[in-house]
Parts: C-alpha cells; structure tokens; sequence
C-alpha cells in the first residue's frame, strides 16, 4: 500500500484501532524476521516496509493523544 493511502485509512481509525493495527504490524514483523532468519524471503524490502508502517501508525497515535490533551 501507498504511503498516502496508508496515512487515509490511519486518520479514519480510532486510537484503539490504531493500536490494534501496531500489534498486528509488529506481529507479522516478528514472524518475518523470523521466516528471514532461518531461510531467505522473497522480499526482504518488506522488512523495511512494516517498519515504516509500524512507525507511522505510532505517529498517528500520538498525534491523536496530544491533540486530545490540548482540548
């Protein structure tokens, strides 16, 4: 997915959503570096990809937290 497309479906989340969604990312991580470790992947850019992801979705979250604090 498109980094834009990604940061559309982020901003229509709700914060529990976007945790959902770090737990998910952070567990497909996990069992890509461990795919990756024991044989190689197909695409090891995805790794770097999920991170990005991951990243994104936690600038989102306290995005979403300091503009509640604010109000």
């Amino acid at each position: 997915m498109k980094a834009k497309d990604f940061n559309d479906n982020l901003s229509k989340m709700s914060i529990e959503e976007l945790k959902k969604e770090e737990a998910s990312l952070k567990e497909e991580l996990f069992k890509l570096r461990f795919k990756n470790a024991t044989s190689p992947i197909d695409n090891p850019m995805k790794l770097k990809f999920l991170k990005r992801d991951i990243a994104r979705v936690k600038t989102a979250i306290r995005a979403r937290e300091l503009a509640s604090e604010q109000k």
